[in-house]
C-alpha cells in the first residue's frame, strides 16, 4: 500500500468532510494542474503522530486557497533511508520510480512535511533527472505569513508561552534553512528561547543516518537523551519541531524524563494551525 492511501483514509476518518485532498491523477482526469504538490512522505502517511501534522499542513493549504494535490497511492519512499544506510542501488531504483512519475505529471513545485524528503528531492534527484522547486512546509508558512495570508489570530493564543525550536539536521545544517521556522514562531508573540546548541551548531535528535530504524550502538548516552537534557535546561513549555523523525525522538526523550505534562512537542504546522483556529 502506498503513502497517500493512508493519508486519504485517515483524513476522511477525521473531519475529512472539511478537507478536500485531490490526487494528481484526479486533477489530470479533469485536465487541471495544482499550484503545488504536497509530498506526504512515509512518516506523514503511516506514523500516527505524523499523520496529525499531515492533516494540519493540508488545512493550512486549503485555508489560504492554494490549489494542491497529493500523489496518493502512487507516492513511494524517496529512497533517503536506503541511501543513508548505504544501499545506493536501492536508492536509485526508488528515486527513478518517483522521478518518472513526477515528470509524467509535469510537477514543478513540491512542498514536503519532512526535511529528509525535502533534502533528497531537492539535492539528490536533479542528478537523476528530477529537477523541481522544493520547499519545506516551514518555508511555505513563512511565505504565507509574509504575504499576509496567515496570521496568528482566530485560534489558540501562544502569547507569552516559552517556546524553543529544535533545528532538524536536513533542514538546517544540510540546507541552511534556519529563519523560516523561527519566523513562523515569531508571529505568535511567544517567548522564544534558543537552545545551547542551535542553528549551524545544532545537535541531531538521534534519528539521522537511518538510526531511526535501529537501536543505537553501545555508548555512554543516547543522543536523543542528551538533546532532551538541553531542551529541559531551557525550561520551555513547547518544543517546536519541523521533522517527523525529530518529533519521535524528542517525544521519547521527554517521556523518558516524565515531563510530558510540562513540555509539549509540536510541529511548526500544528502550532500555526492552532494559532489560526484551523
Amino acid at each position: 500500500m502506498h503513502q497517500a492511501t493512508a493519508l486519504t483514509g485517515q483524513v476522511k476518518n477525521k473531519k475529512m468532510s472539511e478537507l478536500n485532498i485531490p490526487t494528481m491523477a484526479e486533477l489530470l482526469a479533469k485536465g487541471e494542474e495544482p499550484e503545488i504538490l504536497f509530498w506526504v512522505g512515509c512518516a506523514g502517511s503511516f506514523d500516527e503522530r505524523a499523520q496529525k501534522i499531515t492533516r494540519d499542513i493540508c488545512k493550512i493549504l486549503q485555508h489560504v486557497g492554494i490549489k494542491f494535490a497529493v500523489l496518493g497511492t502512487e507516492e513511494s519512499c524517496t529512497g533517503d533511508p536506503a541511501k543513508r544506510a548505504g544501499n545506493e542501488f536501492l536508492f536509485q531504483m526508488q528515486a527513478m520510480t518517483n522521478i518518472e512519475l513526477l515528470n509524467a505529471y509535469n510537477v514543478k513545485k513540491i512542498v514536503t512535511g519532512c526535511p529528509h524528503c525535502f533534502n533528497t528531492i531537492r539535492n539528490e534527484y536533479p542528478g537523476l533527472g528530477g529537477t523541481y522547486e522544493v520547499i519545506h512546509h516551514s518555508q511555505l508558512i513563512q511565505e504565507l505569513i509574509n504575504e499576509g495570508k496567515l496570521r496568528a489570530e482566530g485560534g489558540e493564543s501562544f502569547k507569552g508561552k516559552k517556546i524553543t525550536f529544535h533545528d532538524p539536521c536536513y533542514l538546517g545544517r544540510a540546507n541552511n534553512v534556519y529563519e523560516a521556522p523561527r519566523k513562523a514562531l515569531e508571529v505568535l508573540d511567544a517567548d522564544l528561547v534558543e537552545l545551547k546548541r542551535c542553528k549551524s551548531n545544532g545537535l541531531c535528535c538521534g534519528a539521522g543516518g537511518a538510526q531511526m530504524f535501529k537501536e543505537p550502538e553501545a555508548g555512554n548516552k543516547d543522543i536523543n537523551i542528551e538533546r532532551t537534557e538541553e531542551i529541559l535546561a531551557a525550561k520551555p513549555q513547547i518544543v517546536a519541531a519541523g521533522c517527523p523523525f525529530c518529533m519521535t525522538m524528542l517525544s521519547d526523550g521527554i517521556k523518558n524524563f516524565d515531563k510530558e505534562k510540562e513540555v509539549e512537542v509540536l510541529d511548526i504546522a500544528e502550532i500555526t494551525a492552532r494559532a489560526n483556529g484551523l
